[in-house]
């Protein structure tokens, strides 16, 4: 079993594999900035996505977070749009599932480079039948919907860091 084991460390290790995080960092550098732009129709949802994008930029990035002016990175995240769809009804017509959908855009500056990311995150989730979607529930959704936002312009920074480094 042992030997199992360390050969497949080897292996890994071998074949040049490292996290999405080392690529990621690659292209976001060792500390960032991140600034929501508040939406006036819904300014509580952009306090919940301020939150996933810093606890993103904490734990994917595995960087530091810093001030605009001490970062080498700042990202400029705008929600496009939240999304409140249907996904199933009961034997009696009720919506018992929704899927919240969040759009973000962001912009990503570095060394005066600006990239712009459009990134989705969906996040399905139940209610009770003949119920509306309680704030509890909505604030959950909205938080998660931008998690996997995040997640997905992390997977999507981290493919570039990849080509990069085979350059």
């Amino acid at each position: 079993m042992r030997v199992w084991v360390l050969g497949l460390i080897l292996a890994i290790t071998g074949c040049g594999y490292a996290p999405a995080s080392y690529y990621a960092k690659s292209v976001v550098g060792e500390s960032v900035s991140t600034d929501v732009v508040i939406s006036m129709e819904d300014p509580q949802n952009t306090v919940l996505i301020k939150d996933a994008v810093d606890r993103a930029v904490i734990t994917k990035f595995r960087t530091a977070l810093k001030s605009k002016n001490e970062a080498l990175t700042h990202l400029k995240i705008a929600v496009s749009s939240v999304a409140f769809t249907p996904l199933r009804y009961d034997t009696n017509g009720y919506v018992v599932t929704y899927r919240t959908t969040v759009s973000m855009s962001i912009d990503k500056t570095l060394n005066g480079e600006k990239s712009t990311y459009t990134t989705h995150g969906i996040y399905d989730f139940d209610i009770e039948p003949n119920s509306i979607i309680s704030d509890q529930s909505r604030f959950e959704a909205i938080s998660q919907g931008a998690q996997k936002a995040i997640d997905t312009f992390v997977a999507e920074v981290s493919a570039q860091g990849a080509r990069l480094s085979k350059e």
